[in-house]
């Protein structure tokens, strides 16, 4: 009959839906056991890879340890400096000092970049610049009277020197670089380290921080006319530190004559 026809019709399609929702249901087990799998399998990988590279991380940090350690050397050296000069010409030679020490992933690139081994070993041997302290100082003589106090310590020994100052770069960047290796001493040793020391005046920082932040924006050409008024913009910037320190040996010249 009509009546029995549609009873067998709905027991099949409750029939069919709970076939359904029980093959759902499998199914469901089925990807979380998997999902449980992968993630255990997975978390053995990850702790096996990180039990194998963790010597080598371990390594790389006692030695980024011992460039921020070489550091803090050599700032101290300056301050102290600083502050005997303050006491003998009555005002501080040192404006401020940065100091920075490079990242990881730009050792890795400079590495990369000049075909060298990615090893510890290499990393202290082949680059000068992963310690870095900056120097900011009033007037270009300021510049040089730091750098040979600092380099006439025993304990200091110069690698290298390029004076950017008496021979501009041509874009007209100045700048006095030194590389130095400092002594830091451990509980158990005591290690040469490498550091990068850049001094320049107020004027020439200026003009450097600002010719980076024109100069590498993204997505932007740069042109040669904008180049040659940078360029412009340098001896500006040098003429000011010869004005400044021209008046800075006037007043200190009549300051000594009144003693």
């Amino acid at each position: 009959t009509p009546e029995n026809r549609g009873q067998t019709s709905h027991k099949s399609h409750l029939a069919e839906r709970k076939k359904l929702f029980f093959n759902r249901n499998a199914i469901m087990k089925f990807r979380r056991k998997s999902k449980k799998k992968s993630s255990g399998l997975e978390s053995l990988v990850n702790r096996g890879l990180m039990e194998a590279t963790k010597p080598i991380f371990e390594n790389i940090n006692k030695l980024m340890a011992y460039y921020r350690c070489a550091i803090m050397e050599v700032e101290t050296k300056l301050n102290v400096l600083n502050e005997q000069f303050s006491l003998q010409y009555d005002r501080n030679p040192i404006s401020s000092i940065q100091t920075r020490l490079k990242r990881m992933d730009s050792i890795s690139e400079k590495l990369a970049r000049d075909d060298l081994p990615m090893t510890l070993q290499s990393m202290e041997e082949n680059l000068n610049d992963i310690a870095g302290v900056r120097v900011i100082c009033s007037f270009p003589e300021d510049v040089y009277m730091i750098a040979e106090a600092l380099l006439s310590q025993d304990d200091i020994t110069l690698i290298s020197k390029k004076d950017y100052i008496r021979e501009p770069k041509t874009n007209g960047y100045r700048s006095l670089h030194l590389i130095v290796t400092v002594p830091i001493f451990l509980a158990d040793e005591k290690r040469l380290m490498k550091v990068e020391i850049q001094l320049r005046t107020i004027a020439m920082d200026s003009w450097a921080s600002l010719e980076h932040q024109l100069r590498y924006k993204k997505e932007f050409e740069f042109t040669d006319q904008m180049a040659d008024e940078l360029y412009r913009c340098a001896q500006i910037s040098a003429e000011l530190d010869a004005r400044m320190d021209n008046l800075r040996s006037i007043v200190h010249g009549n300051i000594k004559n009144k003693r």
